[in-house]
């Protein structure tokens, strides 16, 4: 990396947590830390919900996933505008009324305190979980560039956030999500132009598209009923919907966001613009994957793009076998690269056949040299789709915008972090200190307990993300780990809204039978993860409807 390169980066992540922590001061009462006052417009609204879901791994992992698999994962987020309606609609309304801090104050007043307790209980265990994730992803870029042990990495960039979200409080974390959008916008925008115009003077972005769905990297529908895909146009309206549903509506680090907004107008209106933009922002970033997959039909791709896994590996007696097999790879390239150029001027089966066939060699090739890793290098990470944009990034973009991408994804990882700990921090306090440990403490212990709880949550993640690297792509296993768990908390949650002749006992009696299921079916590995969203919630109903039935009827509550 150039020196502009690196001021631009670190004058970036600077500016980000000086204007947090220094700009933006947190209030002393509860109100103003928690709930900034609620002050937030709808438009700052809708960036903030859409900072908090656009993580860095979003940034890293999508356009990687797009690059082996195509632009199928776009289905995921098909249920989303849908559910966006649904919460506005109903959800919104309640909040705003209740004048609630959390999303699960609600379920006490509905339920009871157990009810409410364990749904904030299962919250923390995933977001936590999660927020570990978020903090890994970025720290991967500067281990693969500079070196350094990813477990010191994972602490630094926890402890920026740290700093700027104990220091503002939801304020920081709303006015820094603003220029974090502007910075991740403005550098994928201009990432995907320039990879455009780095293909050959005769390929245009058509031709380009011609190469892609010869592919097969354009397949984005798929309408089979097959439960074991993970990604099709059904488990994408269901699963998808279910999921988005539970996470914008009874997730505290998207509820957060809009119980800030000045009134049930600007909130409702916050979570529309995230509806109507997010399907085409998360289509836009594939896109950005797609063309990197074009990029390199004409120029050389490395074998495996986990760079540094591969050096460790020419070290190994795997050497000879690896110099063997970047020379089939230099042999399927040319070949490639010929019926790519074929296949923009003027395509035909026949072409597109013995391209596919040229491209699944070069799979195998793939598939061979992970195997030599798993052999020569046990314990080391096989899978490089986390590495493949970065990759691209630091070979290919030229100076400056290196380091805007760079910042673009440092910048993504702080915005869903900090919103996560401040969720954390915030459901512990009001949710579990604050409800049952010390009931009668002023605001200003709260507020110093709910800066505690964020420096805790924060070490939790990043302890968390000291184990990242057991896990396959990582856009994926937040989005597992969310589908575990958000299915049980979104069937409580829609229990209390629609049906109330089921009281505390039923529910929460149901919403730990259906979690257990949950759990030994995604061990049991039966259905692609999507499902498991649909089949928590389904469940949790259905059982509080069965277990009310069975109950003494003064277990009713209203």
């Amino acid at each position: 990396m150039s020196i502009i390169d690196w001021t631009i980066l670190v004058g970036t992540l600077l500016f980000i947590v000086i204007y947090g922590a220094w700009k933006i001061k947190g209030g002393t009462s509860i109100q103003s830390y928690i709930r900034g006052d609620n002050e937030s417009s709808w438009w700052a609204i809708g960036l903030g919900v859409m900072a908090t879901q656009a993580s860095a791994i979003t940034f890293m992992s999508t356009p990687g996933q797009a690059f082996h698999d195509g632009m199928g994962f776009v289905q995921f987020y098909f249920g989303l505008p849908l559910a966006m309606i649904i919460i506005a609609v109903t959800f919104i309304p309640i909040y705003h009324k209740l004048k609630i801090f959390t999303a699960y104050e609600f379920l006490e007043s509905r339920f009871d305190l157990k009810t409410r307790s364990l749904t904030a209980v299962l919250f923390l265990i995933q977001r936590g979980l999660a927020a570990g994730i978020t903090i890994y992803a970025p720290s991967i870029i500067l281990a693969t560039i500079l070196g350094w042990n990813l477990n010191l990495l994972n602490f630094i960039i926890g402890f920026l956030v740290i700093i700027y979200t104990v220091s503002g409080g939801v304020k920081a974390v709303s006015a820094t999500q603003k220029q974090q959008m502007y910075v991740i916008m403005g550098g994928m925008f201009f990432a995907f132009f320039y990879i455009v115009s780095a293909l050959p003077d005769n390929i245009s972005f058509s031709n380009a598209l011609s190469i892609a769905g010869a592919g097969e990297k354009l397949e984005i529908l798929d309408f089979s009923f097959n439960p074991e895909s993970r990604y099709t146009f059904w488990s994408g309206i269901t699963g998808g919907l279910f999921l988005a549903l539970s996470y914008f509506g009874t997730d505290q680090s998207q509820v957060g966001r809009y119980l800030s907004g000045r009134s049930v107008k600007e909130s409702q209106m916050g979570l529309i613009m995230n509806g109507l933009v997010k399907v085409p922002m998360q289509f836009f970033i594939l896109l950005v994957g797609v063309m990197v997959f074009v990029f390199y039909q004409f120029n050389k791709a490395p074998i495996f793009f986990n760079q540094a896994t591969l050096t460790k590996l020419e070290s190994t007696e795997a050497g000879d076998q690896l110099n063997l097999l970047n020379s089939k790879k230099d042999s399927i390239f040319y070949i490639k690269s010929q019926l790519a150029h074929e296949i923009a001027t003027n395509k035909t089966p026949n072409q597109v056949k013995s391209y596919q066939e040229v491209l699944q060699k070069e799979k195998a090739l793939n598939a061979e040299v992970k195997q030599l890793i798993t052999t020569y290098l046990p314990g080391e990470e096989v899978n490089d789709k986390d590495y493949v944009f970065i990759s691209f990034i630091l070979e290919h973009l030229p100076k400056g915008l290196i380091g805007l991408l760079l910042a673009v994804i440092f910048s993504a990882a702080m915005s869903s972090t900090s919103s996560e700990l401040s969720a954390l921090a915030t459901t512990t306090t009001i949710d579990i200190y604050k409800r049952s440990v010390k009931p009668k403490e002023t605001d200003k212990k709260y507020v110093w307990m709910t800066k505690l709880f964020t420096v805790v949550w924060g070490l939790v993640a990043i302890a968390f993300a000291s184990i990242g690297t057991l896990f396959e792509n990582l856009i994926q296993f937040v989005n597992i780990i969310g589908s575990v768990f958000y299915g049980t908390i979104l069937g409580i949650f829609l229990v209390a809204f629609y049906l109330r002749k089921i009281g505390g006992n039923a529910v929460f009696i149901a919403a730990i039978i259906s979690e257990i299921i949950v759990i030994w079916i995604f061990y049991a590995d039966v259905v692609g993860y999507l499902w498991l969203n649909a089949i928590g919630c389904i469940n949790t109903i259905i059982l509080s409807l069965i277990i009310q039935q069975l109950l003494p009827k003064k277990s009713i509550q209203q």
